[in-house]
């Protein structure tokens, strides 16, 4: 079985190579990264020591490079990963966004269609649902629930995901469809909420919390995501779309205490700030299909997830110093011209 993973250097598609190595030996991989601020080829430092494994440098909207990958590679899945995400960089630059996750889908499966594959997996998001009320802790998003996007970054996945399924309907191309609520572990850039104030914490910094800090997430362990997407691809049906839910809903400012706490730092870090334009209120997954269909459920509770991520950011303060200096943004240039296709 040979594998495409798109975006597999950044922080789920890290998450993802390293869960597939260490469960298929005897598979092949292959990774597609532009390497864009979020990507850092350092974050795949295991797996490129592995002789199953190999990373191509490029973007999934490059047609022809995609084009020329399938047609040497000829993959039996895709697992697509790859995708601008910051809501707020979004909202300043739209076109961006459009570009990579629409088209760059859109050219993934030109290419899955060209040369047919067993499986092709988008990855996707709860935000292309909305939001829900803070008043409503009974409702949660299903797959039935219709589309209703508050960002340029959720238009952009749910574009993709309409894109994706509508290729399944017309051309017959094996899809299936995961939306996820937000993850945390390693690895994860340190722009969003977890890393930002582990990092801000760690350095005394004020730690900026949106409005009143009262937006509720449903937070998912990265290794529990990456088992549900290896379910999917292997077990799921055609044509399908598939929640997976955490079930670990905490309020952002719940999140940030909880993180000042095991480091020991005080809450008078907090630092609240201008509320983000159309902030979502509320996420909550029901993640019951899968559960039945697959067998798949959280193993982690957030209580646990928390302090295991504490940890890895305080065991790898050079991994985030290099971000922080733009250390690994150079890596990124020198290194990855090895890469090129």
């Amino acid at each position: 079985m040979k594998l495409l993973i798109t975006g597999g250097a950044g922080f789920i598609g890290t998450g993802f190579v390293n869960y597939m190595l260490s469960q298929y030996p005897d598979y092949e991989f292959v990774c597609l990264d532009s390497l864009t601020y979020a990507g850092n080829l350092a974050n795949l430092g295991s797996a490129l020591k592995k002789s199953n494994f190999r990373f191509v440098k490029g973007g999934i909207s490059d047609r022809a490079l995609v084009d020329a990958l399938f047609e040497r590679e000829r993959f039996d899945v895709v697992v697509n990963f790859a995708a601008e995400s910051h809501v707020d960089r979004s909202i300043e630059n739209p076109f961006v966004f459009l570009e990579t996750n629409i088209m760059g889908t859109a050219a993934l499966l030109d290419a899955a269609k060209k040369y047919p594959v067993k499986r092709f997996h988008q990855v996707s998001t709860d935000e292309v649902y909305g939001d829900l009320p803070l008043d409503r802790p009974d409702l949660f998003f299903t797959e039935e629930t219709p589309i209703h996007t508050s960002s340029p970054y959720s238009s952009s996945k749910a574009s993709a995901d309409l894109l994706a399924l509508a290729y399944f309907r017309t051309y017959g191309v094996p899809v299936t469809v995961s939306r996820c609520s937000n993850n945390y572990g390693a690895y994860q850039f340190p722009e969003k909420l977890i890393p930002l104030m582990i990092q801000k914490a760690l350095d005394n910094e004020p730690l900026p919390v949106y409005g009143n800090g009262l937006n509720v997430r449903d937070w998912l362990y990265v290794e529990d995501h990456c088992r549900a997407i290896d379910l999917i691809i292997h077990s799921g049906r055609e044509g399908e779309i598939y929640n997976v839910g955490g079930h670990n809903e905490k309020r952002n400012i719940d999140v940030v205490k909880t993180i000042l706490a095991i480091l020991g730092k005080s809450e008078e870090l907090i630092t609240y700030v201008t509320d983000r334009a159309g902030h979502d209120r509320r996420y909550a997954i029901d993640p019951s299909k899968i559960s039945s269909e697959l067998g798949w459920l959280p193993l982690t509770k957030f209580e646990e997830g928390i302090e295991y991520t504490v940890k890895w950011y305080l065991d790898n303060r050079a991994w985030m110093e290099n971000i922080k200096t733009g250390a690994y943004a150079e890596f990124n240039k020198t290194e990855g011209s090895r890469y090129v296709f």
